[in-house]
């Protein structure tokens, strides 16, 4: 990594590998490491890996940043990002380093996880999971929507013990809130630089055009509906529950394993937004499921009617508008930073399917927060809002 241009894919993926064979040559000296499939991701960089025979996956962040922002050149050019890169990497607050620690202490809690097996230098080494992610589960038995979500719930009421809160309170990962992320993304000079950037190397001019329009709006209302007050004390949240992250392998009758935790702080609606906002996508850019859409979005309306059974009738409808708003921002973020990849960066298997179902994703989110800008009492907005994935879904 040379010069004073922006980095570039492959010299990102070069320093990643590289750092990657240092750090288990450290934990593991003389144990011979070879790298397996690399596992596409816009967060960081991911190898299947096999260490002594054992295998592994394996990964490095960019100074904690989507690998998008780096390769748009926030973090600066590629000299400045290898330079940095070599400090962050040795801070005990990098965000592996947080990872790590909070991988061990909800396995000591009880929760089920993908175990870290190493960590060194910036680089976290995890053991495998294998089985159905809540994703495949839904799409192989929708009628089970409602129940599957609620488990993945429920195996983490762990969250709250007080060994876990301790943790949080000293290595925290915010990076991941669906708010904090929002807001880094579209306020300001550099929300107005991120939205120029929308679709460039992933959509032709016409559609490019259509999606940043219909983004800008939705984004413009967000920025507004966003300033309801909280509601209620803080939790401790997973941070990033989508349903890729939740996986069965020994079925769905038992506890589900959880991989990539971000905890923090946050309001108690946060992971419940995020569960909805990823099913709603799966369920619209990948129709292959054994049933009717309208059979998920039931699961879902019963689902969050469980999370909101204790609530009295005003602190219900405040939080269904909660939710809402954060299920929209979450939507908001995944589609715009595919939009905004650069072609040159490998992209999930699913990431296409939001790509190609671009128009149809904005066309929700018009919809939705227009309603809600409105003023919509929040049961009848998410009643609308529900009808409107299953018709986004049935298209």
């Amino acid at each position: 990594m040379t010069g004073t241009a922006l980095p570039q894919t492959a010299d990102l993926f070069a320093l990643s590998a590289d750092r990657i064979h240092r750090a288990a040559d450290a934990l593991w000296p003389g144990e011979p490491l070879t790298l397996g499939d690399h596992v596409p991701s816009v967060t960081g960089y991911v190898h299947r890996a096999s260490i002594g025979g054992r295998s592994v996956f394996a990964k490095d962040s960019i100074l904690g940043l989507s690998l998008v922002s780096v390769l748009r050149g926030v973090a600066g050019d590629r000299d400045t990002v290898r330079a940095a890169q070599a400090a962050y990497a040795s801070s005990p607050g990098s965000l592996l380093a947080r990872e790590a620690a909070q991988l061990r202490v909800l396995d000591a809690a009880g929760v089920r996880v993908g175990r870290c097996t190493g960590y060194t230098a910036g680089v976290l080494f995890t053991e495998p999971v294998t089985g159905p992610t809540l994703a495949d589960l839904i799409a192989k038995d929708p009628a089970r929507t409602g129940d599957l979500l609620a488990a993945a719930v429920t195996a983490l009421e762990a969250l709250q013990r007080p060994q876990v809160a301790a943790l949080v309170d000293s290595a925290a990962i915010p990076e991941r809130s669906i708010d904090g992320t929002f807001r880094r993304k579209f306020n300001g000079v550099s929300g107005r630089l991120y939205m120029s950037r929308l679709g460039v190397d992933r959509l032709d001019e016409r559609s490019r055009q259509g999606v940043a329009a219909v983004v800008g709006v939705v984004v413009a209302r967000l920025l507004k509906l966003r300033l309801t007050p909280p509601i209620g004390p803080t939790v401790i949240v997973y941070g990033d529950l989508k349903p890729e992250h939740i996986l069965w392998p020994d079925g769905p009758a038992e506890a589900p394993v959880f991989i990539d935790p971000g905890l923090s702080r946050g309001p108690a609606h946060h992971d419940i937004a995020k569960l909805v906002s990823r099913t709603v996508l799966a369920l619209i850019t990948a129709p292959h499921m054994d049933g009717p859409a309208v059979t998920v979005a039931d699961g879902i309306a019963a689902f969050v009617a469980g999370q909101t059974r204790p609530l009295g009738g005003a602190m219900r409808g405040l939080w269904l508008r909660r939710l809402l708003v954060t299920w929209l921002m979450d939507t908001v973020n995944i589609l715009s930073t595919y939009l905004s990849a650069p072609a040159t960066l490998p992209l999930p298997e699913h990431a296409q399917a939001v790509i190609d179902q671009a128009e149809a994703l904005c066309t929700l989110l018009d919809l939705v927060s227009a309603t809600l800008a409105a003023g919509t009492a929040p049961d009848t907005a998410w009643l609308l809002a529900l009808r409107t994935v299953t018709r986004a879904a049935a298209r």
